[in-house]
């Protein structure tokens, strides 16, 4: 199965896939914090699977605690990565509603995992510490993430 290597979103990269030797690596990118932690958790999605028909009839809020952006940002990646490994739901549409360096609360729009509308694109085992960046640039946001495939 080919991996998407970049997604769009209003014409804008929002994250590409980059080199490692064992895992998989991606670098978000954002306009500001909350517009990357929303990145963040859509491209998880859709490695995992294809989001061209995105839904989100169904809704949860998940609240995340982290010591810094860069423990936030895994703490946030393992609440989408559990949506999927232990429920089956696929998240569709992020709402960032309050995010600070130390916390994030956010609506989670997703569908649950059908096989006739959704195609699996790449088992994701975990979201990694391994070389983890969130830098606020002064222009954007990026962070760097790897995850154990």
């Amino acid at each position: 199965m080919k991996l998407p290597t970049t997604l769009q979103i209003n014409g804008e990269d929002m994250y590409e896939i980059i080199d490692h030797t064992a895992d998989l690596g991606i670098r978000v990118l954002g306009k500001d914090a909350a517009d990357l932690f929303r990145n963040g958790a859509l491209a998880l999605s859709n490695l995992i699977a294809d989001l061209k028909r995105p839904h989100g009839t169904h809704s949860t809020v998940i609240q995340v605690a982290g010591d810094d952006w860069a423990d936030l940002m895994v703490n946030w990646l393992r609440e989408i990565l559990y949506l999927w490994t232990g429920e089956e739901k696929l998240v569709q549409r992020v709402a960032i509603e309050s995010i600070c360096e130390k916390y994030l609360v956010a609506q989670v729009h997703f569908d649950f995992y059908s096989p006739q509308n959704h195609i699996l694109n790449q088992e994701i085992k975990a979201v990694t510490y391994h070389q983890i960046q969130v830098i606020d640039t002064g222009e954007r946001w990026e962070a760097t993430i790897i995850f154990d495939v």
